[in-house]
């Protein structure tokens, strides 16, 4: 092979490898909350009630697994008008009462990873707050931006809005 040819390949070796160490950092961030008109305990309690949610949650329907962190969960998302996937995030997070993260990743790290929280807040009266976020990030996130601002985070609402309709209906 000339040498034209051969800086030719190690040029776009170079240039490939920068666009993809560059697309890894991207990153992108969804959040949504949701008051309820119970005690962030009970909401806990029903949030953290994993063998229950086929019953009530659909987004997350399936979870199996231990919530100390290190532990890795077996996870069924259901995005409102797409298909079911399976995947198995690591708890990386857990406060008691409080708040759950985990991190899930699609093949090697910085492909496309997404921390996942859920936090509880005590508002006081008996009410409380649910928040869940996920922070995305890797080289597949542009391409899956309109998905998440799409699918995903409906069905982050959708689960808010089940537990919410779950707590309150409890007496």
């Amino acid at each position: 092979m000339s040498r034209d040819r051969w800086n030719i390949l190690w040029a776009i070796l170079f240039f490939t490898t920068v666009a993809l160490v560059v697309a890894s950092r991207a990153t992108h961030q969804i959040r949504t909350e949701v008051e309820i008109e119970r005690p962030a305990r009970l909401v806990w309690e029903i949030f953290s009630d994993f063998p229950a949610y086929p019953d009530w949650n659909p987004f997350i329907t399936q979870i199996s697994g231990q919530m100390p962190p290190g532990q890795e969960l077996k996870v069924t998302i259901q995005p409102p008008g797409g298909d079911a996937m399976d995947f198995t995030p690591t708890v990386t997070e857990f406060i008691p009462g409080r708040r759950f993260a985990w991190l899930g990743q699609v093949g090697l790290p910085r492909i496309f990873d997404g921390a996942h929280y859920f936090e509880v807040e005590d508002l006081g009266d008996g009410r409380s707050r649910f928040t869940q976020g996920e922070e995305f990030r890797g080289v597949l996130v542009p391409f899956l931006k309109p998905r998440l601002d799409g699918q995903t985070l409906d069905g982050f609402k959708a689960m808010n809005e089940a537990l919410k309709g779950r707590a309150e209906a409890s007496q």
